[in-house]
């Protein structure tokens, strides 16, 4: 991937975008009509990269479905469609979105930088490694691997909580972050959601 393609910034136009683009994706798996909405054909630069991207549901404000890929082998916008569905309908922690659910739902998307290995010298200095509020975290112990999204520092905002409940997701012991050196890497992302304002 170029650094080009990693560095450039959505556009606000771009952003509302990829929200409409899964908003319809998921209305369509629903069977409602969306015809009010017309989606141009925008083939710019940042929509046809290959990158990593996130799709959060949100219902009334509690977590309804995240799924997403760390890196992507299709353009950015494939990518948004293919993970809202899976968010909305295949997200294991979930049963499938309803059409009576889909009125309180709100969108966010979180587009990745690519995951860099970070270099730490022991597992009771990796806290110190970590940015809060701006790093993406992924651990990985042989085939195990989770992720974390900055996003989560806010209900963690403690790097050692914040691991700890990264290990309990990749099935690992809560202190495996602790008791030997995983292998960590670190991301950031482009946030956006549906509601907010974009300057």
């Amino acid at each position: 991937m170029s650094t080009d393609q990693e560095t450039q910034r959505l556009s606000a136009d771009e952003e509302r975008f990829l929200l409409d683009l899964a908003r319809r994706t998921i209305e369509d798996e629903l069977g409602m009509a969306s015809s009010e909405r017309v989606i141009p054909a925008v083939q710019t630069a940042a929509l046809t990269a290959r990158r990593g991207v996130f799709v959060t549901l949100k219902s009334s404000g509690e977590l309804r479905g995240c799924i997403g890929s760390l890196q992507a082998e299709q353009p950015l916008v494939d990518n948004v469609r293919a993970n809202a569905r899976n968010a909305a309908f295949n997200d294991p922690r979930f049963a499938p979105l309803t059409r009576d659910e889909w009125p309180r739902v709100q969108i966010e998307i979180s587009v990745l930088s690519v995951p860099r290995k970070l270099a730490y010298p022991s597992s009771e200095a990796l806290p110190e490694y970590l940015t809060p509020l701006v790093d993406g975290v992924v651990i990985r112990k042989g085939y195990t691997s989770a992720t974390f999204l900055p996003q989560v520092w806010k209900q963690l905002p403690r790097p050692q909580d914040f691991l700890a409940h990264l290990c309990l997701k990749a099935g690992l012991a809560a202190d495996a972050w602790r008791r030997e050196k995983l292998e960590v890497e670190t991301y950031q992302v482009e946030s956006f959601e549906e509601g907010a304002q974009t300057p």
